[in-house]
């Protein structure tokens, strides 16, 4: 965990927006050509991507190297996978899902050191195996954490769920989200759209930063939800990229 990273990307995420590259696919190769230099921060997605506590280290390394803050999606909220990956050296998490703020305050809980947290104190990755142990459990850094918003009972309990302490900021799965409605995909309906202006409305009241994940790689879309007030802005999926190269190969148009 890097603390001179995650401070720089909580400055940046009050004073304006951080984008983030995004992560389906398990290969160190990849990972290092997706890390480009305008990316914030690279988040690996373990929920729907194809990765285990196994293939992190190598991919934390890729990212460590190019000095990029390193988050994780979480599979699920499952106490031990979230304790792993922080071990591992993740500086943060992103959790999906989040329904209401009882499980939102457990899972924080256990991702923060003693005294002011109660997650597990041990040899791992994350001190080197015992080597900066010392520095390790006098470290005043907390890792980043983020909630995802992805259905209808979050956004009933969204008050509660921002007023959670040592929250950073709040991301919203469009797909999951407007699936939750009844309307799988469907970004233009009234009611979806209703509902990211109260979240994003909320969100601005309580101080906590909104994010949205743009799907598509388009750039102009970018600049757009950037002047729209998303402060976190997990950008494409390196599939989606992949995808759309290889189908321009053979596109005249």
């Amino acid at each position: 965990m890097n603390s001179q990273l995650i401070n720089r990307f909580r400055k940046k995420l009050k004073k304006g927006a951080v984008v983030s590259s995004w992560s389906q696919i398990a290969d160190p190769n990849l990972l290092e050509i997706i890390t480009h230099e305008k990316f914030d921060c690279s988040t690996l997605d373990f929920e729907h991507g194809i990765f285990s506590i196994e293939t992190l280290p190598n991919l934390l390394r890729v990212l460590e190297i190019n000095k990029k803050l390193s988050l994780v999606r979480l599979p699920n909220k499952n106490l031990e996978i979230c304790r792993q990956v922080l071990d591992t050296g993740s500086d943060g998490i992103i959790i999906p899902n989040i329904s209401n703020d009882i499980e939102l305050k457990k899972i924080i809980d256990i991702s923060i050191l003693p005294p002011k947290g109660r997650r597990g104190v041990g040899f791992s990755r994350t001190n080197n195996f015992g080597k900066k142990f010392g520095k390790y459990l006098k470290s005043k850094t907390q890792p980043v954490i983020i909630a995802m918003i992805e259905n209808l009972k979050a956004i009933k309990n969204l008050r509660k769920i921002l007023l959670v302490k040592n929250l950073d900021a709040i991301l919203i799965g469009p797909y999951d989200l407007s699936a939750s409605m009844g309307i799988p995909g469907n970004f233009k309906n009234k009611k979806f759209k209703e509902n990211l202006k109260f979240i994003k409305t909320n969100c601005k009241k309580f101080g906590i930063p909104c994010g949205l994940h743009l799907i598509e790689p388009s750039l102009k879309k970018l600049k757009i939800y950037k002047k729209q007030g998303y402060k976190f802005i997990p950008y494409s999926v390196d599939t989606v990229i992949i995808n759309k190269a290889i189908k321009e190969l053979y596109n005249n148009k």
